[in-house]
């Protein structure tokens, strides 16, 4: 080990956190980049005909990312989540590049369909290093401060409509720069991260069917699969959509729509990770399932904010239900990887949560492309968010039924 990695075990567990911040905000500042700067992008590139071709762009990003997730967290179990962690921000900062270059639809879809193969590398690896340095009562916050690099990502990408309105910059500009500071961060970030101990790999261990089997058979993991898919296609068509949706709901230009659509709900997202992150960790003193219990809190804030965005009637009541949401979605995010560490060994659970992406987000881009097929079949919001808040509604029930394992629930509360 070198010089420049010695550190106490707590200290460098901060450290990983802190490296892998900005990571996190490339990693949503690409994504919401093309929601907002859609208006610019679709005048620029006449190939694209209606709102369902959108959902097709942002959907073969899901796609792709889904089926490869659960290949990504495997190899992160099994191999070296920094390496991982690393080539994934390199490739997909040069892709975002790419992106910035694109003259047709074919190209477009193409181009998220690259991003898709290579995000879908990072989150699980993230994760799962992120609970190898934090196995006790500090985990929920790590996660928490790690997904508020998520908000601040997507905070900054809703800004990203006045970037493509600027004559002295565009949407081009926008992919390009942040493509090649991805890439340029790459390169420090894989000499300073490094892998924790780990124990002996076995046949057993280093069997992929192995895993696949344990994780499927294991009721809690089941139901945290459907618990994490069914709120997150509306987190979806919330994230892609909402900026086309008040841009047109209120005729705001289509810097204020982004700003509109993506400030105050990711704000209240980052307020909710952080702080459900301190009262989940606060809880799990007192009881084994104080994770479930704040993420299933987070769940029910839903139900009133699906209702207001599919019914307001000004552009205030829009913004302050996507507050609620956001606030709701920051304790339900920041405690999934934590409940998954409760109900799974740690050499499953990068595989594990990449199959969570698998499920939640190929459902989510279907969710995409079905909001834009019903849009244009003049389907009303109301309708389409109230039953976003009925699967929520359904999804604290299945939440409340996962039991944490007595093996898994003792590391927790450390």
């Amino acid at each position: 080990m070198t010089d420049s990695n010695q550190q106490s075990p707590s200290r460098y567990a901060w450290t990983i956190v802190a490296l892998l911040f900005p990571v996190a905000v490339l990693n949503y500042l690409d994504r919401q980049m093309l929601a907002t700067m859609k208006s610019s992008m679709v005048d620029a590139i006449p190939s694209i005909q209606n709102r369902e071709d959108w959902g097709l762009v942002l959907g073969s990003f899901k796609w792709v990312y889904a089926i490869l997730s659960p290949f990504a967290g495997f190899l992160a179990d099994r191999f070296s989540r920094r390496h991982v962690i690393g080539f994934s921000l390199l490739c997909w900062s040069a892709v975002t590049w790419w992106t910035g270059h694109v003259t047709s639809l074919n190209e477009l879809i193409a181009a998220r369909a690259a991003m898709g193969i290579s995000e879908a590398f990072y989150i699980p690896a993230a994760l799962a290093l992120i609970s190898d340095y934090h196995t006790g009562n500090t985990r929920s916050r790590a996660v928490g401060i790690h997904q508020a690099g998520i908000y601040v990502g997507l905070i900054l990408g809703g800004f990203a409509g006045y970037v493509a309105d600027s004559p002295d910059h565009g949407w081009r500009w926008a992919f390009s720069t942040c493509g090649i500071i991805g890439i340029l961060y790459s390169l420090p970030l894989l000499g300073m991260l490094r892998n924790p101990p780990r124990a002996p790999r076995t046949a057993t261990s280093a069997s992929a069917l192995t895993s696949l089997r344990e994780l499927v058979t294991n009721r809690n993991f089941i139901l945290l699969v459907i618990y994490f898919t069914l709120p997150a296609i509306a987190g979806w068509v919330v994230k892609d959509w909402m900026p086309a949706i008040l841009k047109e709901k209120f005729g705001l230009g289509q810097g204020q729509a982004g700003v509109s659509a993506v400030l105050w709900v990711q704000i209240a997202s980052l307020v909710g990770a952080v702080v459900g992150g301190l009262l989940a960790d606060k809880w799990m003193s007192r009881s084994a399932r104080g994770r479930i219990f704040v993420s299933a809190i987070g769940m029910v804030l839903f139900l009133p904010a699906l209702f207001g965005v599919g019914n307001a009637t000004v552009l205030s009541t829009a913004i302050i239900s996507l507050v609620i949401f956001g606030i709701g979605w920051g304790f339900f995010d920041t405690n999934n990887m934590p409940i998954l560490c409760q109900i799974s060994r740690p050499e499953t659970r990068a595989t594990g949560y990449g199959i969570m992406n698998l499920v939640s987000i190929s459902c989510g881009g279907f969710g995409d492309w079905g909001f834009g097929y019903l849009l244009d079949k003049k389907v009303p919001l109301n309708l389409i968010f109230g039953a976003f808040a009925g699967v929520a509604l359904l999804s604290v029930f299945i939440v409340l039924m996962i039991r944490p394992t007595s093996a898994n629930a003792g590391e927790q509360r450390k």
